[in-house]
């Protein structure tokens, strides 16, 4: 499994940049985790947007979703031009009108997960764990040849998401707030809490994202690190992991 950063921003982007966004590649097999602001123009830097099977969303916040009508318009042009055989495959929960959107003529299908669901897609199994934030929304952990990545999107801090993460070999965590601002700003966690889940879970490698617009994103690892003993460092755009 091939992991890129598309976008890691939180809310906004930054100039020339995405919110969260990130590809997932195996054995030709594609699939995009979010479609944040910005996220389709990075995108096709690394892969062409015809082969994109499928898209999983963690909830529909804009900067989780923002350009995924776009993605949406994209499949109908491409099935148009014969460039694109089968409607494009998206993934997300089903417990507000938002679901419905997933649903675009013939060019892409919705299909709604929960907590209970086990969702193969390719050689790519998902799980998820309901978070605590204003709105719906959901972590996901993909496994393949017993190799684990585990995203942790926008969430509050549980004990869940402990044995959600357990052993992952890369776990990819919101850090939305600086340890200071912990409890200030309901739904995200602080740096000092994802590397607390890291630990706990001992996981092998934690990767921090959704960052804020404010602050020393430096930081954001000092702070994780005081919990985690393990390699820390910052989502960039671009950056790969291989499992």
């Amino acid at each position: 499994m091939k992991i890129t950063t598309i976008g890691w921003w939180g809310a906004y982007p930054n100039a020339g940049e995405a919110t969260s966004g990130y590809l997932l590649e195996s054995e030709g097999f594609s699939a995009l985790i979010d479609c944040g602001s910005g996220v389709l123009a990075q995108l096709q830097k690394y892969t062409a947007l015809q082969t994109i099977d499928a898209v999983v969303l963690s909830h529909y916040h804009s900067d989780h979703v923002a350009d995924l009508g776009c993605l949406q318009y994209a499949s109908r042009i491409l099935m148009d031009l014969g460039q694109r055989k089968q409607p494009l495959k998206i993934y997300g929960h089903a417990e507000d009108k938002n679901f419905d959107v997933l649903n675009y003529l013939q060019y892409s299908t919705g299909y709604a997960f929960d907590k209970r669901t086990n969702l193969q897609l390719g050689p790519l199994k998902f799980t998820f764990c309901r978070n605590i934030h204003p709105d719906p929304c959901y972590s996901m952990r993909i496994e393949e040849n017993d190799l684990a990545l585990v995203y942790i999107s926008d969430t509050g801090y549980t004990d869940d998401l402990v044995q959600f993460a357990h052993g992952a070999d890369l776990l990819l965590c919101e850090s939305s707030l600086y340890d200071e601002y912990q409890g200030r700003i309901p739904g995200h966690l602080t740096a000092g809490e994802t590397g607390h889940i890291a630990a706990a879970a001992a996981v092998r490698h934690l990767v921090l994202t959704h960052l804020p617009h404010f602050g020393n994103h430096s930081m954001l690892v000092e702070q994780a690190r005081k919990k985690y003993n393990g390699p820390v460092e910052l989502a960039t755009t671009g950056k790969c992991w291989k499992l």
